[in-house]
Order: C-alpha cells, then sequence, then structure tokens
C-alpha cells in the first residue's frame, strides 16, 4: 500500500508575477555552471545579457504563458512557468531554481503552489536525465517518465553540453 505524502508547508514560498527587477537574478542564476550542467535545456552562451534579456522580454509578452517568481522567505529563489510546448503543442510545466537554494525543497513546494493554480491537464516536464533532483520533485507531485531522448526537441533550445544521458520527458494527468 502506497504510503500518502503530506502536503508540504509553502508558507515560507510566495510566487508572485515576474517583475524586471527580477530579471537580474534570474540572469545571475543561470550563470552557474553547475545550475548548466543540471539544467536540461539553456542558452547557446549563458553570459550573452542581451539575449538572456530579449528572451525574458519575449516570454514576459507572450499572454499565453503562465510565469512566477519564486520567494524564499522574500528573496528570488527562481522562476517557474507553464507555457505550449512548440513541438510537441501540449502545455509543459519548467522552473529554475538558483543553486543556493537548491536541497531546501524550494522547488517542491514552489511546483505544488504553482500545479495549485494551473488547472489544465494532462500536463507535462522535461529534465536531464541525469537531475535525479528535478526527476524527484516531478515524480513527487504526480509526474509519471513517459519518453526518453538524447538529442534536443526542438533546435530552438540546446542540451547544455556539460549533461550526460540525455532528456527525460514526463506526464501528469491529474494531482
Amino acid at each position: 500500500m502506497e504510503k500518502a505524502v503530506p502536503p508540504p508547508d509553502t508558507s515560507d514560498i510566495l510566487l508572485r508575477d515576474v517583475m524586471r527587477s527580477d530579471l537580474p537574478i534570474f540572469f545571475d542564476q543561470q550563470l552557474d555552471p553547475d545550475a548548466n550542467h543540471m539544467a536540461a535545456f539553456t542558452a547557446k552562451d549563458p553570459t550573452d545579457r542581451d539575449a538572456f534579456m530579449a528572451h525574458w522580454t519575449r516570454i514576459l509578452g507572450d499572454k499565453t504563458i503562465t510565469i512566477h517568481t519564486i520567494l524564499l522567505a522574500g528573496h528570488v529563489a527562481g522562476s517557474v512557468l507553464s507555457y505550449e510546448d512548440e513541438e510537441f503543442g501540449k502545455p509543459e510545466v519548467s522552473y529554475w531554481i538558483g543553486e543556493s537554494y537548491w536541497g531546501k525543497g524550494v522547488a517542491t513546494r514552489a511546483l505544488s503552489a504553482f500545479l495549485k493554480h494551473i488547472e489544465v491537464r494532462p500536463l507535462y516536464a522535461r529534465a536531464a536525465k541525469d537531475n535525479l533532483a528535478s526527476l524527484r520533485v516531478l515524480e513527487k507531485w504526480g509526474f509519471a517518465r513517459i519518453a526518453r531522448g538524447k538529442d534536443l526537441p526542438t533546435p530552438a533550445v540546446r542540451r547544455s553540453k556539460n549533461s550526460f544521458g540525455g532528456w527525460t520527458k514526463l506526464h501528469l494527468n491529474s494531482m
């Protein structure tokens, strides 16, 4: 018999709309080499601030994307979003947590709070096959592994050169 997992305490996590003042923090977070190693999809040149800002300007202007800044005790810990994947045509969830917030349950609590506001199901996610922590977070909230790949699913994003083993696609039917 499967043991029921109590919902996490999300009282110290706040999701709010992304503000322009969050973008420099997001930029610094994505510069981290360890974070780039763990991310399945990264920028061609993470140090290119202009490309980063152009990408985020596009994201923030797209009304089909739901995106929030993750605050932990008032500090920007990362972001979480849902969008329709261009190749698969399905809704997908994604998140980025700054490395200084890893191992503190931030991704778990933020995803819990976010999934309460995203009603569309099924919902999909992707994670680097070797990013076991992210895979655990997604599986904890009911995502099941449905596919694996070695190559990138779209030419618009690329796999981090430093990661190993491809990506894993996951699926959530209900919550």
